[in-house]
């Protein structure tokens, strides 16, 4: 069977599995962004009770394999009654993962803004929120958002890792083919250009127009 030949009998299911990855990694990045955000403010909180919380959460999901953990989500949880679908654990075990790496990039960015910023919001009688949400948090955005892609990317990478539950997606079904057709160069070097497609063409792109539209919404361009 040449390579033509591979892809006019398997690209549907290539093209399902596809779908799923993209499922996997919009919702395990919709729920990193709100934990990056969420930890990397309580990392900065005042509240010792709080920052010890994030520390926590941070190093935990940062220092041990992203494997590891989700596998403890899909198979050590329903011993403790908590049984989640294996759709659902694999992108919240995802997304938590990069939820850690992410806060530390937020705390970065709002620890970048020139403590001037912060002294003018402060003279004008700004309360935390209107300082952070009108001031501190725009700026830290332009900051942020560069090794963010890079992070999407790894994003995007890690979800093949969802196939090890037997979620359907991209890796899964490029295991499911080679296992009965034994065109290993074909079917895994099909699944590493698709894998490259949506990083250059898809993630790559959106966040270079992230960047752009932050930049000029700061008058930085």
């Amino acid at each position: 069977m040449n390579y033509t030949e591979f892809i006019v009998q398997y690209w549907p299911r290539f093209l399902i599995g596809t779908g799923i990855t993209l499922a996997q990694f919009a919702l395990a990045a919709s729920l990193g962004i709100v934990i990056s955000i969420s930890m990397g403010l309580l990392k900065l909180s005042q509240n010792r009770f709080l920052k010890t919380a994030a520390v926590t959460y941070i190093e935990i999901f940062r220092g041990t394999s992203l494997l590891v953990q989700l596998y403890w989500i899909f198979f050590v949880l329903p011993l403790f009654g908590l049984t989640i679908d294996k759709f659902s654990a694999g992108y919240l075990a995802v997304g938590m993962n990069i939820g850690a790496y992410g806060a530390e990039l937020v705390r970065g960015g709002i620890l970048s803004v020139p403590k001037g910023q912060w002294e003018a919001a402060l003279a004008i009688n700004m309360t935390p929120y209107q300082r952070m949400k009108r001031i501190i948090l725009p700026q830290a955005l332009v900051n942020i958002l560069p090794p963010w892609g890079n992070l999407m990317i790894e994003l995007l990478k890690g979800t093949a890792l969802v196939s090890l539950i037997s979620v359907t997606d991209l890796m899964f079904e490029a295991k499911q083919i080679n296992g009965t057709t034994f065109l290993s160069a074909q079917v895994f070097g099909t699944a590493l250009i698709i894998y490259y497609v949506l990083a250059r063409f898809l993630v790559t792109p959106a966040m270079q127009r992230l960047e752009t539209v932050a930049a000029r919404k700061m008058g930085r361009t």
